[in-house]
């Protein structure tokens, strides 16, 4: 069974917040991908709307959006979520995982999209 760590962000008071996820409100999560909206409801978090933006696997693998699937696969980054290079024009080959989240994922970042909501609504 699915158990993630669900980062909330909210842009406007500039804060966020954790929150545990286990059993069917985890497994409403498995599937998505990453730039997917999801109802707060169904997280059983209120009458919020999340956009996910991220993510790492349980080893600290990051998720990229622009890798398909949920597999992690080595890549070659110029610049990016999973790499930072030294040097202008630097490219490497580095471990990452796809935008699509799996039980193998640990944590989830998500932003707060909707214009009533706030960030006091996710149980911690």
């Amino acid at each position: 069974m699915a158990k993630f760590q669900l980062i909330v962000s909210d842009p406007k008071s500039k804060t966020s917040k954790a929150a545990s996820l286990e059993g069917t409100k985890a497994q409403a999560l498995v599937g998505k991908s990453i730039g997917e909206e999801i109802d707060g409801k169904l997280l059983g978090l209120g009458n919020v709307k999340l956009r996910i933006t991220g993510g790492t696997d349980k080893d600290g693998v990051p998720m990229r959006f622009d890798i398909q699937g949920a597999a992690r696969k080595r890549a070659l980054l110029s610049a990016g979520v999973g790499y930072r290079p030294s040097d202008e024009g630097e490219r490497q080959r580095k471990l990452i995982r796809g935008r699509v989240i799996s039980e193998e994922t640990l944590q989830i970042n998500s932003v707060i999209v909707s214009a009533e909501a706030n960030v006091e609504a996710v149980k911690s």
